[in-house]
């Protein structure tokens, strides 16, 4: 951040604090993808907040909470940086929330300090986001965390040789190293390990490239969207399914928003994941249909409305604690080591990292009553060891 943006945001921020302390209406800003190719992800952070909001009101004491939207389209670090300083600076928010991308929340990291304003990362995966800002609590999930009982499972199944191919970003880099690590030290050999550019359109020559290296597992992370679609096809067009070649990832590639996409070449393909919309709990019940009377259609419902919902938890209980004035540090203390009973089990904010601790369930997709959904079949990982909390 260059001395006229960090003096631009001191006297905005001065202004702010000398008004807070008596202010009714406290502002979040949430930054998220609400057009283009990945809109459906951003419509759930809005649907997961407005959620919380219709059932718990949208007062915290005598302070009204107040959202408010900003569209970063894709990963666009610069524009994400501007919406943000827009969001302090003219809309002058006292929180930040939302962003899809790590690259977005990456760009974004540098004002928080200056601006003395808490961010809650509803998405972006990659497990050093927090340590770039002490004011940073993550509501949605690591790479690591859900990589590593990937692997795991993947040898459990009986993987000897697994190719690797992940985007070209830093979830994929946090995944691909996660999975190889637990792979290799659990007896697997990594026999190709590929990183696919996000812009990938033709998936055929990857995998050729997967099919030459004699792999029995492909493990792949692909941001959900548009690109898992692709990459789906050329498994099925280049006879890697066929041929017996098994499929392994992180829930994000077959995420329920995405699954009617995809369609049957889905089935049987195992993930392990923090959440799926077939989850059995009374508290997932509420929760999906309190995201119905938000607007969520039966597919609507992914992985960034849950994260929302909790995250809107998350800076409720930040106001509460502050009273309403802009004391950050107070903030992000209040919260470490919070547990609560979330729609997805049992989770907690780690108090020395900042992350959320969560169960990791291992999935199949299955098609139930013409419906696919991720089945749980059990739970990988009660919670985290440190280890798979934080990029090794």
């Amino acid at each position: 951040m260059n001395k006229g943006t960090r003096s631009i945001l001191t006297l905005a921020i001065f202004g702010l604090m000398v008004g807070t302390v008596s202010a009714d209406v406290i502002k979040v800003g949430v930054i998220g993808t609400f057009s283009g190719p990945y809109a459906l992800f951003g419509k759930n952070f809005r649907m997961g907040i407005d959620a919380w909001v219709a059932q718990n009101g949208n007062k915290v004491g005598n302070h009204t909470v107040e959202f408010i939207y900003k569209d970063e389209e894709g990963p666009n670090p610069a524009k994400s940086k501007a919406l943000a300083q827009e969001l302090l600076i003219k809309e002058k928010v006292q929180y930040l929330a939302g962003i899809y991308f790590t690259p977005n929340a990456m760009a974004i990291a540098p004002l928080l300090e200056e601006s003395k304003t808490p961010l809650v990362v509803m998405n972006a995966a990659t497990s050093s986001i927090v340590e770039k800002s002490p004011y940073i609590v993550r509501t949605s999930f690591t790479m690591w965390q859900n990589t590593v009982p990937a692997a795991k499972t993947a040898i459990k199944n009986g993987a000897k040789k697994a190719a690797i191919a992940v985007s070209d970003y830093g979830p994929g880099i946090d995944a691909e190293a996660a999975f190889k690590k637990t792979f290799e030290a659990d007896g697997g050999a990594v026999v190709e390990a590929i990183r696919i550019p996000l812009n990938t359109t033709d998936f055929s020559p990857i995998m050729q490239r997967i099919k030459a290296s004699g792999a029995d597992t492909i493990f792949c992370f692909l941001p959900s969207g548009p690109p898992t679609f692709g990459f789906f096809k050329a498994y099925i067009d280049n006879g890697l399914k066929a041929d017996g070649v098994k499929l392994m990832s992180t829930g994000d590639i077959v995420t329920e928003i995405d699954l009617p996409s995809i369609g049957d070449s889905s089935l049987g393909v195992l993930s392990t994941y923090h959440y799926a919309v077939s989850h059995q709990s009374p508290e997932n019940k509420s929760f999906l249909e309190a995201m119905a009377k938000a607007g969520a259609g039966p597919d609507d419902v992914g992985m960034t409305g849950i994260a929302a919902y909790d995250g809107a938890r998350v800076i409720y209980k930040m106001i509460e604690a502050t009273n309403g004035q802009r004391d950050p540090q107070k903030a992000v203390d209040a919260v470490k080591g919070m547990k609560w009973t979330s729609p997805r089990g049992p989770v907690s904010i780690d108090p020395a990292t900042r992350h959320i601790r969560q169960n990791v369930y291992l999935r199949t997709v299955e098609k139930v009553d013409g419906k696919l959904i991720n089945k749980e079949t059990g739970v990988v990982f009660a919670d985290q060891p440190d280890w798979a909390l934080t990029k090794q």
